[in-house]
């Protein structure tokens, strides 16, 4: 069966004068529900993540002071948010669901988190809404437990993965690919294993184009497992993004990495990522396509 990790606390609701849609929290699942693409047996709530797996991804005072709240202002103003305990759980929350939805995977092939994909998150430092690094966290947790021995990160968020690309930079275990816009955030990028950046307003032909003669290369690592980042700011509408494509090339990407995986036998954990078109639904439909995708090909 596919499991989606969801809980209410994901679209809790930031202070007056901080707000970020995350009403599409919300929204993913009732759509989901509503259409039938899953039914409720299928949603399952994560529980807090254990302070010894956050540990494997970030430093203890970085950690410790999220915790006590007690991380200097311009730290929380480079994450974009003061902190509060509701904000730290939600963050602990979504970081399980990741490494549950990684065990998943390995029973079933794949799996989802609603939220996550929070990959601006170093070892030491939050950025851009990411506090805690869920897909590094499930990574590390799986490679610590033995359970596989190669992962792979494809990150197709419009942002780099930088925090991601920092935490397994001397980790020969990870192999870490990010393809983003080359003139978006972070200004300041990390090295992953493989960048590719692109131009302002890259249409779907160049987008999927260097991602069907990417994919092959990325099987060359021999990786027995991967975290897919499916970040829908790439969207032509998203007013963060910066690129230019549609709704059907975005889904036409989940396809075709999801289905890279599905004919490798790799099992896949997918997180969701960005998405800040100004219209909800945009937001919503292109979130539900890439459950609707992975669920066709692997259930």
């Amino acid at each position: 069966m596919i499991k989606i990790a969801w809980d209410p606390i994901y679209a809790h609701p930031l202070p007056e004068g901080h707000r970020f849609p995350m009403v599409k929290y919300e929204l993913i699942p009732e759509q989901l529900l509503y259409e039938g693409a899953i039914s409720i047996t299928n949603l399952f709530s994560p529980k807090p993540v254990a302070e010894a797996n956050i540990l494997l991804a970030h430093d203890m005072l970085y950690w410790e002071q999220l915790r006590d709240l007690t991380l200097p202002a311009k730290e929380q103003r480079r994450i974009g948010f003061p902190l509060s305990a509701k904000l730290v759980e939600r963050e602990l929350r979504i970081a399980q669901g990741t490494i549950d939805g990684a065990l998943y995977a390995l029973q079933f092939g794949i799996a989802f988190n609603v939220a996550g994909g929070t990959h601006h998150a170093g070892s030491n430092w939050g950025e851009g809404f990411c506090m805690l690094n869920d897909q590094a966290i499930a990574a590390s947790y799986l490679l610590k437990k033995g359970l596989v021995g190669k992962v792979l990160i494809i990150d197709l968020d419009v942002h780099q993965g930088n925090g991601t690309a920092e935490i397994f930079a001397n980790e020969p275990r990870v192999f870490t690919f990010s393809m983003h816009g080359e003139k978006n955030f972070p200004f300041r990028k990390e090295n992953s294993d493989l960048d590719i950046g692109l131009e302002d307003a890259t249409n779907d032909d160049i987008f999927l184009g260097m991602l069907r003669r990417t994919l092959p290369i990325l099987l060359e690592q021999e990786p027995d497992f991967v975290f897919y980042l499916a970040g829908v700011d790439v969207l032509s509408s998203d007013k963060l993004g910066k690129l230019s494509l549609s709704k059907a090339a975005c889904k036409e990407r989940d396809r075709l990495v999801l289905q890279f995986c599905k004919d490798h036998s790799l099992p896949v954990q997918v997180s969701m990522g960005g998405g800040y078109s100004p219209a909800i639904k945009d937001i919503v439909d292109a979130h539900c396509n890439t459950f609707k995708v992975g669920i066709d090909i692997f259930d």
